[in-house]
């Protein structure tokens, strides 16, 4: 039976006593370096945020929720219906469509999103939101059940 031990590390592969320790030069050069943050991932971002809010029945009117759903089925591509971004010098304008739920009042549920929404993208993407502007394109009023007396 041969009994097989491992090779002792060379001399050469011994690290310092100081390596794994931060040096004051170290600390200084963390960060250094360029964050590109896509329009696609600012436009997710918002769009999700969005979705938080209580009252917000779907994004984007009827004909771009369906245009975003075959886009889906055809394509890889993330689609954010309703959701569009612009970058300027003052930081981020959004663009919100929405259908709101019934009855909630429109006033207060524009005024939740745009806090949601410049929340998760100041906070999450760092940049800051100069206006978020939403249109309520129309209102989904759930079908109630209709008793007939059938049982």
């Amino acid at each position: 039976m041969n009994s097989i031990s491992p090779e002792q590390p060379s001399p050469s592969t011994t690290l310092p006593a100081s390596a794994g320790a931060v040096s004051d030069a170290s600390a200084e050069r963390v960060g250094e370096g360029e964050t590109t943050i896509k329009d696609g991932v600012i436009a997710k971002v918002a769009s999700l945020a969005v979705r938080e809010v209580e009252g917000v029945h779907a994004l984007g009117s009827v004909p771009t929720r369906a245009l975003g759903a075959i886009l889906d089925a055809v394509t890889s591509t993330d689609v954010n219906p309703g959701v569009s971004i612009e970058l300027d010098d003052d930081g981020v304008t959004v663009q919100i469509v929405l259908v709101a739920g019934y009855p909630v009042p429109l006033t207060d549920l524009a005024g939740q999103v745009r806090s949601s929404v410049t929340r998760a993208i100041e906070g999450l993407v760092g940049m800051p939101v100069s206006a978020v502007n939403v249109t309520i394109t129309d209102i989904y009023v759930a079908e109630e059940q209709v008793d007939n007396g059938v049982d």
